[in-house]
């Protein structure tokens, strides 16, 4: 039975891609390592996966290269980070040493043990920084102009990706993931943000209401969360070592759009007021992203509508 270790384990990026797994009968050996317990039941998969976490500070070279070197893993989804661009403004030090540091330390356990694995390192849109019209959809052929402290960290990830493949033959394939979201995101994110104030007017029994947002002009080319695990799993599986991957959808939807949609489904009018403490110093207008490279490469594309991803995020959180 292959191996998979999943950094950042505990996050809901790594809970859909488990689902994923176990919905498809794709039988691994799973680790999750994590600085945080899981809030899942782990056992609930264990008729089709087998699956153990171990609690692991990734800024601990010595650590992580123990969990590499007694779990020998065949495949590694690294999801581990810091990834919200609004924290990596307020703590930008934190944040790039962070991302960066436990990346190094992945990799450099990863060399030193001379275990053969592949690694999928998961990158951001955010690191093609602002763009004109004309240059959209965004390509993995472009130049980067990150414009944030995460973004920066992101690129640094990118480029040092490269210089293992390139110098050390190591098997890594990068990902640009273009935004996602998805039942039990964190509501820190903009979305499920957005989600739990429209369900607070709904649930106060009034049948309109106003939410504090930020720049909601800005457009975003939004993914299931659903769809890219998928494209996670494809690409562990067939990528190409050294080759970038956008995972994207390909459209792009304004953050009032966004609302609207919300509100909508929910039953509510809703009314957005921009409160200037909730605007990023510097943000990227628009990013829309091509899928070609990934469709043609492992025939990848996204799949899930946008109102069904909103449905089911809305379902979930009256529920919980």
């Amino acid at each position: 039975m292959n191996r998979i270790l999943i950094t950042g384990f505990s996050g809901f990026v790594s809970r859909h891609f488990l689902n994923y797994l176990y919905e498809n009968k794709k039988e691994f050996q799973v680790l999750g390592a994590d600085i945080n317990e899981p809030k899942i039941d782990i056992e609930s998969y264990n008729d089709v996966l087998d699956v153990s976490f171990t609690k692991c500070n990734m800024l601990d070279a010595d650590m992580v290269e123990k969990v590499v070197e007694d779990f020998a893993p065949d495949y590694i989804l690294h999801l581990a980070a810091f990834s919200s661009v609004a924290y990596s403004w307020e703590h930008p030090a934190e944040c790039f040493s962070n991302n960066t540091m436990i990346f190094l330390n992945l990799t450099n356990a990863v060399k030193n043990l001379k275990k053969h694995c592949r690694i999928l390192s998961v990158g951001s849109s955010e690191e093609y920084g602002n763009v004109s019209k004309d240059q959209l959809p965004l390509k993995e052929s472009m130049d980067l102009t990150p414009v944030s402290p995460y973004a920066v960290a992101r690129v640094s990830q990118e480029m040092m990706s490269k210089v293992y493949v390139d110098s050390f033959d190591m098997d890594i394939v990068l990902t640009r993931s273009f935004n996602h979201m998805g039942p039990y995101q964190d509501e820190r994110f903009v979305v499920p943000s957005f989600i739990r104030r429209i369900l607070d007017v709904k649930e106060g029994g009034r049948s309109e209401g106003i939410i504090e947002t930020g720049d909601t002009t800005i457009i975003r080319d939004f993914v299931d969360v659903r769809d890219v695990v998928r494209a996670y799993y494809g690409l562990l599986m067939e990528g190409t070592p050294g080759e970038v991957y956008n995972i994207c959808g390909g459209k792009g939807v304004a953050l009032s759009e966004i609302i609207s949609e919300i509100a909508d489904i929910v039953g509510v009018d809703i009314t957005g007021k921009v409160n200037p403490e909730f605007v990023r110093p510097d943000d990227n207008r628009q990013i829309i992203g091509c899928a070609d490279k990934i469709k043609n490469d492992i025939g990848w594309e996204a799949k899930i509508p946008l109102r069904q991803t909103l449905s089911d995020m809305v379902e979930i959180m009256k529920n919980n």
